[in-house]
C-alpha cells in the first residue's frame, strides 16, 4: 500500500494538482496569482502526516505576505483565509479522495480544528466521506512546548468507528460522538440566530503605543489645548482581557477616532506622544494605510461604539480565558480587541450569559487558541448561535432601555406579558425532535408543516407558565446578587475605598467613574492579599457562596426556559440537546433536512 507525506502548495509550480480545474479557477481571483499552481501530490492509497501548525495570525510573519496571499488565492474556493495552515492538508487529502483514488488519510492537528472556520474542512469531509477514527483533544509535549492536538482519520465508510479509543456510531465534524442507539445531536448544525445579531462585538485594536499610564494621562488632562477643548475627549481608561480576569492595570488610551490629522494635532500633548512613539512604529508596518492614518487605531470598531454609546455600562468577557467570566464595565472605559462586548446594561441579560446554559453552549461552540489550551469566545460562534429564553432575546432588548425593580436590579423595559414557556413542551430525556416543538408566537416557525407539540406521554416535564417580565426580574435579582457578592470579595470595603477621579482642566466634575484604591494605612499583609483577589483566582477557589449564587442564577434562567425539571445534576449533554432544538427551530433548520436558515 502506497504511503505519501503531504506537501504544501508551492508558489510558481507549473503542475496542476489532483483537481485540474481547481488552480485555474482560483488563479484569476488575484492578478498576482497568474500562473501559480498548487503542488501535485503523488498518487497513493493512504496519506499519513503531521503537518506544521501555524495559526492564521502568524502566517504572513512566518511565510511572507506574497506567499500567503497566493496560497489563499489558490485555495480560496475551499477554505477561508482565516484557517490554520494545517487545514490546507485536509483540503488536499479530500481532493485526492474525490479525484485520485486516495482511500484514507490520517493527519495530526491542534484541537482548534474542531471549531470556527477550521471546522469547515471537517464538515466538507463529513458530507462526502467519513471520519472513522479520531482523538479529539490530547496533550502533546514537544521540546517543552505543551499543546493540545486532535488526530483525525477519514476516508471511505468504515465498519468500525472509534473516538478517543471507544466504539461509536458516528463522529461529527466537531469531533463529538454519536453512540449506538442514540439520536444524533450535532452542534455543528446550529445556525446563527437573527434574534441574537447586533449585540456582541470585538473591541478596538490599537496597533501602536497609544496606551499611557494613569499618571501621564492625569498630567495631560490638566493642560490646556489650542482648540480650547479638554483632552478628556481623546483620553479614556481602557480594558483588555487581563483587566477583566485580574486587577485593573489602570492604563489609559489615546483615542482620535473620527478626527482628521489636523483636528487630532490640536490635542497637543496626546498628539505629540503619537508622533513620537506610534508614527515610527507604523513606518515599519507592511500595511501602508497604517502609516497613512498613523494617528488612528488600526480598528476603531464603530459598530461596538455605536451600540454602547447610549449605555452607562456594558457587559464584557475576555476573548480567551480559562473560565467564561462576565463583568460590568463603564461605557467610558474602552474595551480592547481581546475583550468581547455585549451591548446591554440590564442584569437580566448579564444573568443569562453568565448562566451555566450559556457557559456550556459557548464551550462547545467556541474555537481554541493556537496551542489549544484555552477556549476562545467569539460573537459569531458563541453568542449569535445561543438561543436565549423566549421574550428575552437580544432582539427583544434591542431598544437597550432598562427599568429598576425592587432591590435595584435592572431589567429590560417594555417586556411583553407573554408566558416565557408558552407553547413549548420541554422533554426531560431525549432531545426535542423537530415534530415535538411548537414555537411561541414571538418566534418564527420553520418552513414546511406546522410542528405539533409533544403529547404528555412523551414528556415527563410540564410546561412552565411564567410571564416574561417575572422571569426577567428573577434572573436580574439573582445576577445582581452574584455580582454584588463578587465585588465585595474583590474589593472589600474594609480594605478599599472609592476616590474621585481626576477632574480635567476647565470642567466642573470628572467624566470618569471613581477609582477604587487601597485604604490608607492598610497593612502589607492585607495589601498583598488584596492584590491576589482577582476573578480568575476567585473561580479557581470556587468558594461555597459563589457556587450557591451561580446555582440560584441557573434556576432562574431554567425557569425562563420552562425547564421545571432542571437541577444542578442535569448532564451538560441534556442541556445542549434542548438548546440545540431551540436553535434549530429558530434558525429554521429542521432535523434531517437541508432547509436554509432564515436571514
Amino acid at each position: 500500500m502506497g504511503v505519501a507525506e503531504p506537501g504544501v502548495a508551492e508558489v510558481g509550480v507549473a503542475e496542476v494538482g489532483s483537481d485540474p480545474d481547481f488552480a485555474q479557477q482560483n488563479s484569476g481571483s488575484d492578478p498576482g496569482s497568474a500562473g501559480v499552481r498548487e503542488a501535485t501530490w503523488p498518487k497513493a492509497n493512504v496519506v499519513i502526516g503531521n503537518p506544521p501548525f501555524l495559526g492564521q495570525r502568524f502566517q504572513v510573519r512566518e511565510l511572507g505576505e506574497r506567499y500567503v496571499k497566493l496560497l489563499r488565492s489558490v485555495y480560496g474556493a475551499h477554505v477561508s483565509g482565516n484557517v490554520d495552515l494545517v487545514c490546507y492538508w485536509f483540503v488536499k487529502a479530500l481532493k485526492a479522495m474525490k479525484f485520485d483514488g486516495l482511500e484514507a488519510a490520517g493527519l495530526v492537528t491542534t484541537n482548534s480544528i474542531r471549531g470556527g472556520d477550521n471546522r469547515a474542512v471537517l464538515s466538507q469531509i463529513d458530507e462526502l466521506f467519513s471520519i472513522f477514527n479520531a482523538w479529539s483533544d490530547e496533550p502533546w509535549v514537544n521540546d517543552g512546548a505543551a499543546v493540545r492536538v486532535s488526530l483525525v482519520c477519514f476516508g471511505a465508510n468504515s465498519n468500525q468507528i472509534e473516538l478517543d479509543g471507544k466504539n461509536v456510531e458516528r463522529i461529527n465534524p466537531d469531533l463529538t460522538a454519536v453512540l449506538a442507539g442514540e439520536q444524533n445531536f450535532d452542534l455543528t448544525s446550529a445556525g446563527k440566530l437573527a434574534q441574537s445579531k447586533g449585540a456582541a462585538f470585538s473591541g478596538f485594536q490599537m496597533n501602536g503605543s497609544f496606551n499611557v499610564s494613569y499618571e501621564v494621562a492625569k498630567g495631560w488632562l490638566n493642560r490646556p489645548n489650542p482648540n480650547g477643548k479638554s483632552s478628556s475627549l481623546v483620553l479614556h481608561p481602557y480594558s483588555n482581557a487581563s483587566d477583566i480576569t485580574k486587577r485593573s492595570r489602570n492604563e489609559w488610551v489615546i483615542d482620535f477616532t473620527g478626527l482628521s490629522e489636523e483636528e487630532a494635532s490640536l490635542f497637543e500633548a496626546p498628539f505629540a506622544h503619537v508622533n513620537m512613539f506610534v508614527k515610527p512604529e507604523r513606518e515599519k508596518k507592511r500595511e501602508s494605510y497604517l502609516l497613512k492614518k498613523y494617528w488612528l487605531h488600526k480598528r476603531s470598531s464603530p459598530e461596538m461604539r455605536n451600540a454602547i454609546k447610549p449605555l452607562s455600562r456594558f457587559i464584557a468577557t475576555p476573548m480567551v480565558s480559562k473560565y467564561r467570566l462576565f463583568a460590568w464595565l463603564p461605557t467610558i472605559r474602552l474595551p480592547e480587541n481581546a475583550a468581547i462586548v455585549i451591548a446591554r446594561a440590564d442584569d437580566t441579560t448579564f444573568g443569562i450569559v453568565h448562566s451555566r446554559f450559556h457557559e456550556v453552549w459557548s464551550l462547545k461552540m467556541c474555537t481554541w487558541m493556537g496551542v489549544g489550551n484555552d477556549p476562545r469566545y467569539t460573537p459569531t460562534t458563541c453568542f449569535e448561535t445561543f438561543p436565549f429564553p423566549a421574550g428575552l432575546t437580544p432582539a427583544d432588548t434591542a431598544h437597550q432601555q432598562t427599568e429598576s425593580v425592587e432591590g435595584g436590579a435592572l431589567i429590560p423595559a417594555q417586556l411583553r406579558e407573554q408566558a416565557s414557556g408558552a407553547g413549548l413542551a420541554r422533554m426531560s430525556g431525549a432531545i426535542l425532535k423537530s415534530e415535538a416543538y411548537e414555537p411561541p408566537a414571538s418566534e418564527p416557525a420553520p418552513p414546511g408543516k406546522r410542528m405539533q407539540t409533544a403529547n404528555a406521554s412523551t414528556s415527563s416535564a410540564r410546561t412552565a407558565e411564567m410571564s416574561v417580565r417575572q422571569a426577567a426580574i428573577d434572573i436580574a435579582k439573582a445576577a445582581k446578587k452574584l455580582n454584588d457578592l463578587r465585588e465585595n470579595w474583590l474589593n472589600p470595603p474594609e480594605w478599599t475605598h472609592k476616590v474621585p477621579e481626576v477632574t480635567p482642566l476647565g470642567m466642573d466634575k470628572s467624566p470618569y467613574p471613581d477609582r477604587i484604591e487601597p485604604k490608607p494605612g492598610i497593612s502589607e499583609v492585607d495589601l498583598k492579599a488584596l492584590h491576589k483577589r482577582t476573578l480568575t483566582n476567585l473561580y479557581n477557589a470556587k468558594p461555597a457562596w459563589l457556587s450557591m449564587a451561580h446555582q440560584q442564577l441557573d434556576q432562574a434562567v431554567a425557569a425562563a426556559y420552562g425547564w421545571t425539571d432542571y437541577t444542578s445534576a442535569m448532564p451538560d449533554d441534556e442541556m445542549l440537546k434542548r438548546l440545540l432544538a431551540l436553535n434549530l427551530a429558530r434558525s429554521a433548520i429542521i432535523f434531517g433536512t437541508t432547509h436554509p436558515q432564515t436571514p
